[in-house]
């Protein structure tokens, strides 16, 4: 098979500058959010530490929700700022609770800032975002999400929920590029992100995106636009809109769903009960007679699938089974479980393939039943 000619990919012709508002807009309908959405060029990552970077002041008081190392990333940022920083670290690889949550809020002082990541592809476990954005909504603490991840593979109502800054990037349930992120702000936000001390003429600044975007019409972008990635993005969400998002929602959930009752039919544990599990991947435990690094080298390179160990304290045993945008179908799912099974085999584990493809088939089978 000859190599892909990437010359091809050379010369692209400008982005409409029209058309970034309108994309702005597509993006705030996913969100469903009439707050103000700024397109940021870069990986997602970057847009994370604008926010962190242009909240920061001291005085400022956060609580940071670290399930992850993107939150203890996202706690140091702040610090830097001079921020007073209150790291709230969920057990190992779990999920914070409300009532971790509660307390802390409790204790206070009475915080300014509250960020969380809703679902972590590190570890495979979902926070539980809505009870509390209900709780700082309550006490009037700005709210920050990080929903890179999580964006088309669960419902995420900015608006509803009272999320005052969202950070999304379309490289993961939106199946899109990586090179561009995207991030809302409310008014409240832009309260708070409008101080002394926020950084200006810098890619870090928010405040720059809004004197030069918003404030300007939205008629043209900060910096040099990289016309593929927005082809690309374009591209993505016309796949995403004309499947519909709620589609997809549930595309993942299924995908999911169908994983771990193979996974189970393998007699293999998942990490955490459906309540705190991600739809983006699986996360399973592996045998105590079994080596994570050894496990991994074991799985057979089958065709689609797509199986990597866990990240960040505590998923130093974990084996992660990627279902994450176009890979949320029942053929991927098949691969991941067929690859499970043979390196399970291969180092002297029973296991019933045949079982446990039956058990994802019937989750598919119910799916399509329930009009799923």
């Amino acid at each position: 098979m000859p190599a892909p000619d990437y010359a091809l990919l050379l010369d692209p012709p400008a982005f409409p500058a029209e058309r970034y508002a309108a994309l702005a807009d597509r993006l705030a309908a996913l969100m469903s959010t009439s707050n103000d959405v700024l397109l940021i060029q870069a990986e997602a990552v970057l847009a994370l530490e604008a926010a962190a970077t242009s909240l920061a002041r001291p005085g400022l008081k956060a609580l940071n929700i670290v399930t992850s190392p993107y939150g203890t990333w996202f706690g140091g940022w702040l610090e830097k700022g001079g921020a007073t920083v209150r790291n709230l670290t969920a057990s190992p690889a779990r999920p914070v609770t409300l009532e971790e949550v509660e307390r802390a809020l409790e204790e206070g002082p009475d915080f300014d800032l509250l960020a969380i990541v809703h679902a972590e592809s590190a570890s495979g476990i979902l926070n539980p975002l809505p009870a509390i954005a209900t709780l700082a909504r309550q006490r009037g603490i700005v709210i920050l999400v990080d929903a890179v991840a999580s964006i088309g593979g669960h419902a995420l109502d900015v608006d509803r929920l009272g999320i005052d800054i969202a950070v999304i990037g379309p490289q993961k349930a939106l199946a899109g590029p990586a090179g561009i992120s995207a991030i809302s702000v409310s008014e409240r936000a832009w309260t708070l992100l409008s101080h002394d001390g926020a950084p200006d003429n810098s890619m870090l600044s928010l405040m720059d995106q809004k004197k030069l975007w918003l404030d300007t019409g939205r008629r043209a972008l900060p910096g040099t636009p990289a016309p593929l990635e927005f082809y690309a993005l374009e591209a993505a969400l016309d796949r995403i809109e004309s499947e519909g998002l709620s589609s997809a929602n549930r595309r993942h959930k299924t995908a999911a769903a169908a994983t771990r009752d193979g996974l189970r039919a393998l007699g293999i544990p998942t990490w955490v009960e459906e309540a705190h599990a991600s739809a983006l991947v699986s996360t399973a435990i592996l045998p105590d007679t079994l080596e994570a690094r050894a496990f991994l080298a074991a799985v057979p390179q089958k065709q689609g699938a797509d199986i990597s160990g866990g990240v960040g304290p505590g998923a130093e045993r974990l084996i992660r089974l990627n279902h994450t945008g176009r890979r949320a179908h029942r053929d991927a799912v098949k691969a991941n479980i067929l690859a499970f099974s043979g390196a399970l085999k291969s180092l002297g584990h029973a296991a019933n393939t045949d079982f446990a493809l039956e058990a994802a088939e019937k989750t598919y089978s119910d799916a399509t039943a329930d009009g799923a």
